[in-house]
């Protein structure tokens, strides 16, 4: 058994190429082998946002605050709301982000394949984000 303290591992500013806007990434969980099991709490202020990319076995957000927007390729922007689960296909191609105006936190579950659990893509173009691409 391990037990993490809250406030005991430190949050990190989300690395530019993946993110645009200002994102605060907390650790939840990074499993041991074998567990392949990744979680983090994601926090993105208003207008920002994930670029495009993929998980290779599927990823599931659960919103825990605020009002957020989220998009697989192919499909429409969907608004999230606290208590929504969102689940991503593996492979499946999206994005995800706060509202224009408002913040928004997840908690962003995935596992590892061989290591790597995403694949980071191209930006998401502020035309994209607005629904006017």
């Amino acid at each position: 058994m391990e037990i993490m303290r809250a406030g005991s591992r430190p949050s990190r500013v989300a690395p530019e190429e993946s993110f645009t806007g200002r994102v605060r990434i907390d650790p939840v969980i990074m499993a041991p082998d074998p567990s392949r099991v990744r979680a983090l709490t994601v926090t993105f202020e208003p207008g920002a946002r994930t670029a495009w990319h993929t998980h290779p076995l599927g990823q599931l957000l659960i919103v825990t605050a605020g009002k957020g927007l989220v998009q697989m390729e192919g499909d429409g922007i969907h608004e999230i709301r606290p208590g929504d689960v969102v689940w991503f296909a593996p492979d499946e191609r999206h994005w995800h982000g706060a509202a224009p105006d408002t913040g928004m936190t997840h908690i962003a579950i995935q596992e590892a394949l061989d290591g790597s659990n995403v694949t980071w893509m191209e930006h998401v173009t502020d035309a994209e984000y607005s629904g006017k691409s």
